[in-house]
């Protein structure tokens, strides 16, 4: 998951001038993935939505596949995040 934090750092950086606080979750038990909207690791949040929705939800500690330009990924791109948050903004 650092990957990803990295991108989402270096995206928010880059399309959200007032810098919101970014937060990270460690889901380590189906109780907790139960307390928030999570399909699969990593799931990034932005007021408490996904940022890629799916028609997954789940409670097991499952990992999440992105479909990004150069295939499948365990992340989405650094440029898929910026193109994200710029549409959710």
């Amino acid at each position: 998951m650092g990957e990803t934090l990295l991108r989402l750092v270096r995206a928010v950086e880059n399309t959200m001038p007032s810098n919101p606080t970014i937060t990270s979750t460690l889901i380590d038990s189906a109780e907790t993935a139960a307390r928030v909207p999570f399909a699969g690791s990593p799931t990034i949040l932005v007021d408490g939505v996904d940022l890629f929705p799916t028609d997954g939800r789940t409670n097991d500690l499952a990992c999440r596949i992105y479909l990004t330009p150069n295939g499948m990924a365990g992340a989405p791109t650094q440029q898929q995040i910026e193109v994200a948050l710029t549409a959710h903004g």
